[in-house]
């Protein structure tokens, strides 16, 4: 009886040191890389698990690019991995460009996916060109018209630069920049609209695609409109500017006028009161004359006449003026 039970707990621990070995030695994987012709030893796998690297993800894309015809090192997948680099994108990418006769190399590819690019599309779009769409560009002719252009790039990625090579907001902005030079550089906006091509040319002819990741094959405009008249809108503003800058001006001496008029009214009521002040001191010369004899009192009394029949006479002109006054408005009625 305790034979039995000896031999069973006996079982029992190889089954779990079995297990154990098996679950970190990964056999299965060891066994389909042996079959699928890729030479991989268990004891690089066994590493790869010190390593903390998952042996699938390494193993498997290479099992791939060997059906595929490609000879990569298994080192070079795994120091591609604990860079942070998607192995099996990279290798999709390096039979993508076999197929397509491009000459990628693992160096290369492994670079452009380091660099943050997905190597695969990369590959795709120098074999499949791409299309980019810009938004409406509005720009002005020397007419004053605005024209609203929008336009097709048509791109192939470029390998050689995609490695610092500027992305697609670039290609838009410098496309955008030079339909506004050629727009703006027109005499008149009904050039644009009957030859849009021109815009093409001298787009395609200021090589856009320097420092890019791209290669422009084509920009081909997709839709025209017009827009606003920019230069009537302009004139009419500045003559809205020119009439309140008059308005202020007249405005200004308006003011000035007001103020020299109070000014005389002022200057008015000064020698008014001087003129008052003159007569006041008539009295007391006529006075200190009597006091003194240089005039009689007859010579006072005809003075005094004078005055009187002085202004007696204003007082008649003064109601021949009203009377001739209201005899106009009777004949006016």
């Amino acid at each position: 009886m305790p034979e039995i039970v000896f031999l069973i707990v006996a079982i029992a621990v190889v089954f779990i040191v079995l297990s154990i070995i098996l679950s970190f030695i990964p056999v299965g994987l060891w066994i389909t890389a042996f079959f699928s012709g890729v030479k991989v030893g268990i004891f690089t796998l066994v590493g790869m698990r010190f390593r903390r690297v998952q042996p699938s993800r390494i193993v498997n894309p290479l099992i791939k690019a060997t059906k595929a015809g490609l000879n990569l090192d298994i080192d070079n997948l795994e120091a591609h991995y604990l860079a942070g680099g998607d192995v099996n994108s990279l290798v999709d990418a390096l039979i993508a460009a076999q197929r397509a006769e491009l000459g990628l190399e693992f160096e290369r590819a492994a670079a452009i996916d380091l660099a943050g690019r997905n190597v695969l599309e990369a590959v795709q779009v120098s074999v499949n060109p791409k299309v980019i769409e810009t938004p409406k560009i509005a720009a002005v002719a020397k007419d004053g018209i605005e024209v609203m252009v929008k336009a097709r790039v048509t791109v192939r990625a470029n390998i050689e630069r995609l490695v610092g090579g500027a992305g697609e907001e670039t290609i838009i902005a410098r496309v955008g920049e030079g339909i506004v030079t050629t727009v703006g550089s027109a005499a008149s906006h009904k050039d644009v609209l009957e030859n849009p091509d021109l815009i093409s040319r001298t787009v395609l002819g200021k090589g856009l695609d320097a420092g890019t990741a791209f290669e422009i094959l084509s920009i081909d405009i997709a839709d025209i409109d017009v827009g606003r008249n920019i230069g009537a809108q302009l004139q009419t503003d500045q003559a809205e500017a020119d009439k309140r800058i008059a308005q202020a001006k007249a405005e200004e001496r308006r003011a000035m006028a007001v103020a020299k008029e109070q000014e005389m009214r002022a200057a008015v009521e000064e020698m008014k009161a001087k003129v008052v002040e003159s007569e006041a001191e008539v009295p007391k010369a006529m006075a200190s004359a009597l006091r003194e004899g240089k005039i009689g009192v007859m010579d006072y009394y005809n003075l005094q006449n004078v005055v009187a029949d002085t202004g007696m006479r204003e007082s008649i002109a003064k109601i021949s003026k009203n009377e001739d006054k209201g005899a106009g408005k009777d004949l006016m009625k």
